[in-house]
């Protein structure tokens, strides 16, 4: 499936745009507050790294889908949460200072474990390997242009124009569920010919990995004593995963 201009192009600048109003909505005191009480940066960061792919593997034994559709579904669980899951965080009305925290950290340490997982599911259910290597410099590139650097634009409005940013943070929500529903929206039509054979095929174990990594991120939060803000971060964060590098 090719790209289209909307999500090549367009999404890149919507995402960097949502990222700045999520910046209006932080202070420096609320990633204080993560570093901090780094409960829900560890508890989040483990069950990301570890745990979810293992779920995957479960999922995929359970409902016996076919090879490929096994490997791509523990890829997607040992990546880490994108731009995406900030968005649904701030939706949520989750901690979105541990939302980012997570992305982040998840992001760097998957850059090493990633490959581990997707050759280990490769063996498992396809008995070959490959040499999967993801780009060190690329992924900070993205992560500090997409994440960081609008965030921290976002933080400066704040700071300087704290009513432009209250202002701001509705028309936010509006434009970031838009721009989710029109990524959807295409997403379907580039595969509208596959659709229901894909649905048929991995729709099951999807949905079913998306709903544990929630469950999971909820009952993790709460067994570890977090907050509701912070185990909805956690729980989206498992439950929203990065597709792009998958």
């Amino acid at each position: 499936m090719e790209s289209s201009p909307l999500i090549s192009a367009g999404l890149p600048i919507a995402l960097f745009i949502i990222m700045i109003g999520i910046g209006m909505t932080l202070t420096i005191r609320d990633f204080r507050q993560v570093a901090v009480y780094p409960k829900g940066m560890i508890v989040g960061t483990v069950a990301q790294i570890l745990l979810m792919p293992l779920v995957a593997f479960a999922i995929a034994s359970l409902l016996a889908v076919p090879p490929a559709i096994a490997v791509g579904l523990v890829i997607i669980a040992a990546c880490p949460g994108g731009t995406t899951s900030n968005l649904f965080v701030l939706l949520a009305r989750g901690n979105i200072a541990l939302s980012i925290v997570l992305t982040v950290s998840a992001s760097l340490i998957t850059i090493l474990t990633l490959p581990l997982f997707a050759n280990a599911a490769l063996q498992y259910y396809m008995g070959t390997e490959e040499n999967i290597v993801l780009p060190v410099w690329k992924t900070i590139g993205v992560l500090t242009g997409i994440v960081l650097l609008p965030v921290a634009i976002g933080m400066l409005v704040r700071s300087r124009k704290p009513d432009l940013a209250r202002k701001a943070e509705s028309i936010v929500s509006v434009f970031g569920g838009v721009v989710l529903a029109l990524l959807i929206v295409a997403l379907v039509y580039g595969v509208r010919d596959q659709i229901w054979e894909l649905l048929k095929q991995a729709g099951p174990a999807t949905i079913l990995l998306n709903a544990a990594g929630i469950f999971i991120g909820l009952l993790a939060g709460r067994a570890a004593g977090l907050t509701q803000r912070e185990s909805l971060a956690v729980a989206v964060e498992l439950g929203v995963k990065n597709g792009t590098i998958a």
